[in-house]
């Protein structure tokens, strides 16, 4: 599988969307780059968290036979995405928000890796037994990419007393 090899991507520096309100300060790249959980809405109605990767100005998850998320993409290709955090010992709230169409792709291991790495760090033989074999080896294993058609990143923080 050779992911122990793989070097992290330099990620994006501008977000390539048309419609974009971010917050001054908020740098949208070093956000992106925390493995923190992304929930996904698709119509159906359907919400569940995944785990991705923000590359080339696009978010990337993974789905398989373990998921019914494609049939609803083919369906409607229509998403809501949002990643955030909430800190209550620094009172520290961040939120970003994408919306756009999903496309499927066919699985590119290399990126695959990339985003189990996030999660799972970066020694493969150490994974769940899990992701090794379910990703790589299921021929329904698919990528998900949404280039955002609007995103909006808030920072939603306040001082503690």
């Amino acid at each position: 599988m050779g992911c122990d090899r793989l070097v992290p991507p330099t990620y994006c520096q501008q977000v390539s969307t048309a419609a974009a309100r971010i917050d001054a300060g908020f740098d949208v790249d070093a956000f992106l780059e925390r493995p923190l959980l992304a929930h996904v809405a698709a119509a159906g109605p359907s919400v569940r968290a995944v785990w991705f990767l923000w590359e080339d100005g696009a978010f990337w998850w993974l789905t398989g036979s373990w998921s019914g998320l494609p049939s609803i993409l083919k369906a409607d290709p229509r998403v809501a995405l949002l990643v955030d955090t909430c800190e209550l010992e620094t009172g520290d709230v961040l939120q970003l928000s994408a919306e756009g169409d999903a496309e499927i792709y066919q699985l590119d291991p290399g990126r695959a890796c990339r985003i189990l790495q996030r999660y799972l760090g970066v020694n493969a033989s150490r994974w769940p037994e899990r992701f090794k074999g379910s990703t790589f080896h299921d021929p329904a294993t698919r990528m998900i990419r949404l280039e955002p058609s609007s995103l909006r990143a808030r920072d939603l923080s306040y001082a503690l007393p």
